[in-house]
């Protein structure tokens, strides 16, 4: 994977924008526009609980392991980024690549969240 195809999410882009404000002293209007928004993006307002880039990159890692989601690095970052908790969020995201999967599958992709977010 190149440095272009890295994907990360918006706890990440938080702490990276928030650093580089403490280093320039100031961002660009563009940088700061992006820098609300993930800080809205990784806070309890946007799903009830505070986002965290380590959870996301183990949680991705666990849903790679899967067979479904092995080939599709995208979708695996989206639903570790999204933490779906409801069986109606995953078919959402799988839906782009009209990916087939049934319940059983929907339910283990469920439980990994679980576990990674800390619900169960």
């Amino acid at each position: 994977m190149t440095e272009k195809e890295k994907f990360v999410d918006f706890a990440t882009v938080r702490d990276l924008l928030e650093g580089a404000q403490e280093r320039r002293g100031d961002l660009t209007y563009e940088q700061v526009a992006a820098l609300q928004h993930a800080q809205w993006a990784a806070s309890e307002g946007r799903v009830g609980y505070k986002t965290d880039p380590d959870v996301f990159v183990t949680l991705k890692a666990a849903l790679l392991e899967m067979d479904k989601l092995a080939q599709y690095p995208d979708l695996a970052a989206k639903l570790a980024e999204l933490m779906p908790l409801y069986p109606s969020d995953v078919k959402a995201v799988l839906v782009s690549k009209r990916i087939a999967i049934d319940d059983t599958e929907i339910n283990a992709i469920l439980d990994t969240v679980r576990q990674h977010v800390g619900f169960e």
